[in-house]
């Protein structure tokens, strides 16, 4: 029998899974395993990128034994992974010489701010849609190259490869046959030119990073290597990749310019879809691949929130007043609605459209009646006040973004629907919630599906995209204005001084 199913790789910041899909792209099984994360030093955030390995492959037989599937039933693979983050590893052996350097980490701050000080920025920014911030990958590169002994000398005799954790994964699912990326992770890496989409030689001056330690750069969708048999136990081809921000664009069909979708998971990460303009941003937004097909580059503005669902962890594991992060919901609607308690969750600093990578979480408007529901509401607000920053910062920015905007939303933080409820009322506007939530790995089955030629193209797989349910604003004006302006002022109080 022809091999029908997808297989989407989603590896994540806290897990790996591996989700199986039908022809009629219905999810048949889920692996999935967490990994530890490592905080060498305070703002420090490592993966041990064996953990990554190991919990990948763990996912995978985990979703195939589930579904009585063997590996030779899979028709394609698609990848997608937790962007920015990086790792360096030996080419001859595969072995890592470094814990991998994640998105959260703030270590290259002050390198960042010696960039910033000597002009640098606005030629980085023209040519990757970035800021000079830590949470891009070269400047951890950097970092890796600069501290592993020896590492910038072999690195420069070629000994070395560099790659985002899809670059990794691909390099090991194939026996190291594959050095490949696809144009979004490379697109934050600080290092490719996202018109041009290749590797710069002047960014890469820059950080002193030499050319030959990267990963070729290809389309979202096509060839990127076969499993080698002795890893899955069957030779697939790897057809479809994207960063999960990106893939879960894809997954939300969001390919008309104008579309905007915002995913709640560890952080939030929302995405306008502005076609093949790259629209240049004024209040410090990401210009960035939204994806690349048949050699055409689709761009958007993209505004990342570094703590979204991270805030509700910090409430089970830091304070313990939650059991289960899907309590936060039922305990904010406890809350004292009479107490206006902020937490602005400047754990690992502020992202767009602030990017202060100084600034520390806080909390305001404390009493002595202030109990875990209020702190439960001041979490689960906080992620819908930095959204509706996030929009009104697009909205300034692309004259194609109208104010009848529609957010299609997911991520773990999206089943509660008290969550959903107080966004559509903080932004003032509808929020659709998905009947698959697993948008991130249905983005990257999609890519590799549809180059397979058994999921339809962009227009069928658009048409197909179904509702579960739509969130409409309820909140007055008043109310909506009045607790705003709370949270304008309590994040301006956050915000580190110059």
């Amino acid at each position: 029998m022809t091999a029908k199913h997808i297989l989407a790789i989603d590896q994540g910041t806290t897990s790996s899974r591996a989700i199986l899909f039908d022809e009629a792209r219905r999810i048949v099984a889920v692996g999935q395993k967490e990994f530890p994360q490592h905080f060498p030093h305070s703002g420090w955030v490592e993966h041990d990128p064996e953990d990554i390995w190991e919990s990948v492959i763990w996912s995978v037989r985990s979703a195939l034994e589930k579904a009585g599937l063997e590996a030779g039933d899979v028709a394609a693979i698609g990848i997608t992974n937790q962007r920015e983050t990086v790792v360096v590893w030996d080419r001859a052996t595969g072995k890592p010489i470094h814990n991998a350097i994640v998105w959260q980490d703030r270590r290259t701050a002050a390198l960042c701010a010696e960039l910033r000080d000597a002009g640098h920025e606005p030629m980085v920014t023209e040519r990757t849609g970035l800021l000079l911030d830590p949470y891009f990958s070269g400047t951890k590169l950097a970092w890796i190259l600069d501290h592993v002994p020896d590492a910038r000398a072999r690195a420069d005799k070629g000994e070395l490869c560099f790659g985002t954790i899809d670059t990794f994964l691909i390099w090991r699912l194939t026996g190291g046959q594959s050095f490949v990326t696809d144009a979004t992770n490379a697109s934050r890496t600080l290092l490719s030119n996202i018109d041009t989409v290749s590797w710069d030689e002047e960014l890469l001056s820059l950080l002193n990073i030499p050319a030959q330690a990267l990963a070729e750069i290809r389309d979202c969708s096509g060839e990127f290597g076969v499993t080698d048999k002795s890893v899955l136990g069957a030779a697939i081809p790897i057809l479809g990749v994207a960063g999960d921000q990106q893939a879960a664009t894809i997954g939300q069909a969001c390919f008309k310019p104008g579309m905007f979708k915002s995913t709640y998971g560890t952080g939030c990460f929302a995405l306008l879809n502005t076609g093949a303009d790259r629209v240049a941003s004024n209040n410090r937004l990401l210009t960035t691949i939204a994806y690349r097909l048949d050699g055409e580059t689709t761009y958007a503005l993209e505004g990342s929130i570094f703590v979204a669902g991270a805030a509700v962890q910090w409430l089970r594991d830091g304070l313990k007043i939650l059991k289960d992060a899907s309590e936060s919901g039922a305990l904010a609607d406890k809350s004292d609605q009479e107490q206006a308690v902020y937490l602005v969750p400047a754990f690992t600093g502020l992202g767009a459209p602030h990017w202060d990578a100084n600034a520390r979480g806080a909390i305001f408007g404390l009493t002595r009646s202030t109990g875990p529901a209020e702190l439960a509401r001041a979490a689960l607000e906080s992620v819908c006040f930095q959204t509706r920053d996030l929009l009104n910062a697009m909205h300034r920015d692309w004259s194609g973004a109208n104010g009848d905007t529609v957010l299609r939303v997911d991520g773990g933080m999206v089943a509660s629907d008290w969550t959903m409820q107080c966004l559509a009322d903080i932004l003032d506007a509808p929020v659709d919630r998905p009947r698959i939530l697993e948008t991130t790995a249905l983005g990257a089955a999609w890519l590799a599906g549809s180059q397979a030629g058994i999921w339809p193209d962009r227009t069928g797989f658009a048409e197909d995209w179904e509702r579960d349910r739509r969130f409409e604003p309820k909140m007055s004006a008043e109310t909506r204005q009045e607790k705003i302006a709370g949270w304008d002022d309590a994040v301006s109080r956050t915000l580190s001084k110059p």
